[in-house]
């Protein structure tokens, strides 16, 4: 699964709004400042989560953006899902079935596919943005009571498109 540079800002846009659920519009230039994305470029993420209906706009000077729905009922994989595509590293469910079905020398490999599929749509699936501002992810739970923190460099989950020369 990769979550481009503009996925991570939609995340990061979603969580400051959600923080303030309930209470206020949000300008872009305070999102853009709470969260240190550029603004320009949320302009056009919060544009297309609009139109998902996930956030609305309000005109006026006490106007800006504001979640639609509550916390708890937006999930990351439906953030994800919108600005990436499909949470799979070789396109979705359907698509590495048929794969298994039409592909014995490969169904094994295809198969383990499937399951990091299956296992990332479930945890992004069952996190909800509210989960993520209370601290309280379940699968962060799990893996902090389940394993030691291990020292050495992080792995980077941004993908960054390559550039072109």
């Amino acid at each position: 699964m990769k979550i481009s540079q503009k996925g991570l800002y939609a995340l990061q846009a979603i969580m400051t709004l959600g923080h303030r659920y309930g209470t206020e519009t949000v300008k872009i230039r305070d999102i853009a400042l709470d969260s240190n994305l550029p603004e320009k470029f949320l302009e056009l993420i919060l544009l297309e989560l609009k139109n998902a209906r996930i956030v609305e706009s309000v005109r006026g000077a006490k106007g800006g953006y504001r979640l639609r729905r509550a916390p708890a009922e937006i999930m990351l994989s439906e953030i994800i899902r919108l600005v990436d595509g499909p949470l799979a590293p070789f396109g979705d469910a359907d698509q590495l079935r048929s794969l298994i079905a039409t592909d014995p020398d490969h169904r094994a490999l295809y198969s383990v596919f499937l399951e990091v599929r299956d296992a990332a749509a479930k945890i992004l699936e069952s996190t909800s943005v509210a989960d993520i501002l209370d601290g309280s992810s379940k699968s962060r739970k799990r893996s902090s009571a389940n394993k030691k923190v291990k020292k050495g460099p992080a792995l980077s989950i941004v993908h960054k498109a390559a550039k072109s020369k």
